[in-house]
């Protein structure tokens, strides 16, 4: 697919009249443990924003929820010797806040100091949103930029909700005949309350699809928290370390296949899926995890070795996704190519990976939309999309 030229938004005028660019809140960081891949992806973004374009507003949220006025230097947020970036490290003060208004009919940003008189920081007119998890990207931010009547990029309230929950978003599919894979769920009370019952319930689960099994968060991504269990042994160790991320638990069995991944994005005549991506084994891990994601920068192969008619049926099922989800913006859609021959959706994540290495860009820069216009039409969507209930 060739590249576009994205159109113009509306410009915003100065005070005294003149046109003013646009002012984008690039909102990073947050309270998930994937708070580090959110600080890489931000410095990626703020990068490739085109500053002839737009006016950029860098605000981190810190691990314990506080809003901070960071730097505006990406070569500060990158990965340095194994170590991800932090955003206590950037921001300006220990102990100044940021505050974005609640009254749409203000998008005054204020900054403040304990003693000193709090000082404007102006209007943002659209937020870019790179949080990863809960906290920022399950539907929490969406709803206060909501409340706000603030444009920002990605999906709304519901789809960031339905795409960080990973029992509902399998419950979504289902309803819209999307194939998913075998699953159960342990609920937090289940596990508080009868320990016993809540391994029964899974041990049941293994008997039917066989091991090993995968224990994950439910509400978590980038793959931490996860564990690939061999055998009844390993299942409490492996329940104990995602509820260090998420009370609820998801199991999956084993599917055997091929990882094959698909990006899909928002135009103005609506979403349109990339050339997808395949994730080959990895042979110094257990499975595609976080360590193999980002640290050891394990590589897709972008195109995916498939049929046309592959290419074509997961590009379809990814805008089913998509759809089916009630997205908006950005998707990336994870599927499993089973040796049946069939295409089985893992998950959607409604705000993925987006450093120039991760999957997503790099499967729309093969299809024709290189990182900074990749950027651009997200900010040029978020700022044509109206505000409230659509």
């Amino acid at each position: 697919m060739s590249s576009e030229t994205s159109p113009q938004s509306p410009v915003p005028s100065s005070p005294g009249g003149e046109p003013s660019k646009p002012r984008v809140a690039v909102v990073f960081g947050g309270r998930s443990s994937e708070h580090g891949i959110s600080v890489v992806t931000a410095g990626a973004v703020m990068r490739a924003i085109d500053r002839t374009k737009y006016d950029v507003l860098p605000i981190g949220i810190t691990r314990d929820g506080r809003w901070a006025l960071t730097t505006d230097d990406p070569e500060r947020m990158a990965i340095t010797d194994r170590a991800l970036p932090d955003v206590d490290q950037l921001a300006e003060s220990a102990e100044g806040g940021v505050v974005l208004p609640v009254d749409p009919g203000n998008r005054e940003v204020v900054y403040a100091e304990p003693g000193s008189v709090p000082k404007a920081l102006g209007e943002v007119d659209v937020v870019f949103p790179v949080l990863h998890g809960p906290y920022g990207e399950d539907g929490t931010l969406q709803g206060l930029l909501e409340l706000s009547g603030t444009p920002y990029v990605g999906s709304g309230v519901l789809a960031s909700a339905v795409g960080q929950d990973k029992e509902y978003m399998k419950r979504v599919f289902t309803s819209f005949g999307l194939r998913v894979g075998p699953y159960v769920v342990i609920r937090p009370r289940e596990w508080a309350e009868d320990r016993d019952m809540a391994r029964k319930k899974i041990v049941e689960f293994a008997g039917e699809h066989g091991w090993p099994l995968f224990v994950k968060p439910a509400r978590a991504g980038s793959s931490i928290g996860i564990t690939k269990v061999e055998s009844f042994e390993g299942l409490d160790e492996a329940i104990e370390e995602a509820q260090r991320h998420d009370p609820k638990i998801l199991v999956e069995a084993l599917l055997r296949g091929r990882e094959i991944e698909c990006g899909v994005l928002e135009f103005e005549d609506g979403p349109r899926a990339s050339l997808p991506a395949e994730i080959p084994p990895v042979s110094d891990h257990a499975f595609y995890d976080f360590e193999a994601k980002y640290i050891d920068s394990a590589s897709g192969i972008v195109p995916a070795p498939l049929t046309a008619e592959q290419t074509a049926d997961v590009q379809r099922l990814a805008v089913e996704a998509f759809e089916a989800a009630a997205c908006e913006g950005l998707v990336r859609a994870d599927f499993f190519l089973t040796d049946d021959g069939q295409f089985v959706i893992n998950e959607i994540n409604t705000m993925p990976g987006f450093t120039p290495i991760s999957m997503y860009p790099r499967m729309w820069q093969e299809s024709g939309v290189g990182y900074a216009e990749l950027v651009d039409r997200l900010l040029q969507a978020a700022l044509r999309r109206p505000t409230g209930l659509r």
